[in-house]
């Protein structure tokens, strides 16, 4: 029996992750004690070929077995992956606020103290994570599509994800940004009258910045960069790596160098997010 193992922050899309394993023909079942999946999976048998458990801090004092659970399907060699979702205190916050739910580990104090104590209680399920996925920038589409990789395919899945990002410098650079890289050199569409008021998801644009020299030799040049160093990240056990293009106003030329690393990256299987903040 093939399991997945879904836990993480509350807010961070676990119940969107739920429908994603239902989509790939998973048996799923919610807040299950922890204490019970050996047993589920010595019952199931023949007759559930793959199961997706989803477990969280809402199983109060259940949820403290799961490492030992996690252990057990180690023991009778089971055929587990763990997903742990996360997302950025501000973005858990705002669906708090968006969706008027109460933090189940803060009920009469502040989101903010709920995550804060959530973060410390899941820490160490998040190590043993084999896949870390922060949904901050993520819509529910592209989070199914990150499930499906890990679940849905024959290969093997790279751990390290990659959020490629645009933004604009006028509004501020994204703080959640491991490398930052400044398109403002590069030639601007904006000053064209027939472009101004495209953005870089247009082909005309996308070819007008991509056709320069120095354009090219920039994408060769990162690209190298890039390819270098995510080993040395896997290797020190990072699980996200946060690239942001910027431009001026995150319009034009960000868009188009983060349009065209993902395409690269992707290509040659990298778990890859893109999300273009400014647009």
């Amino acid at each position: 029996m093939k399991i997945a193992i879904i836990t993480g922050l509350s807010g961070a899309g676990k119940t969107k992750a739920v429908e994603c394993m239902e989509d790939l023909g998973y048996y799923c079942i919610d807040n299950l004690p922890p204490k019970l999946m050996k047993d589920f999976v010595s019952l199931g048998g023949k007759d559930i070929r793959k199961a997706a458990f989803v477990m969280d801090i809402r199983g109060g004092e259940f949820f403290d077995d799961l490492n030992k659970a996690i252990e057990d399907m180690q023991s009778i060699g089971g055929n587990h992956k763990v997903v742990f979702l996360e997302a950025s205190d501000e973005v858990l916050i705002r669906r708090y606020k968006e969706s008027r739910r109460i933090h189940p580990v803060s009920k009469d104090g502040s989101i903010q103290d709920g995550i804060t104590q959530e973060r410390d209680k899941l820490s160490e399920i998040r190590k043993i994570a084999d896949y870390i996925i922060d949904t901050s920038n993520m819509s529910p589409t592209q989070l199914k599509l990150e499930l499906k990789k890990i679940f849905d395919t024959h290969e093997k899945v790279e751990s390290l994800s990659i959020n490629i990002m645009s933004f604009g410098y006028k509004n501020g650079i994204p703080l959640d940004s491991d490398i930052v890289f400044d398109v403002r050199f590069l030639r601007n569409p904006f000053y064209l009258s027939s472009m101004k008021h495209l953005t870089g998801n247009n082909r005309k644009v996308k070819e007008y910045v991509l056709k320069w020299p120095e354009s090219k030799t920039f994408v060769d040049k990162i690209y190298d960069l890039i390819k270098f160093l995510i080993p040395y990240y896997l290797r020190e056990g990072k699980s996200q790596l946060v690239i942001a293009f910027g431009c001026t106003g995150g319009q034009h030329r960000s868009v188009v160098l983060a349009n065209e690393f993902n395409d690269i990256l992707s290509k040659e299987g990298k778990r890859v997010v893109i999300s273009h903040r400014d647009i």
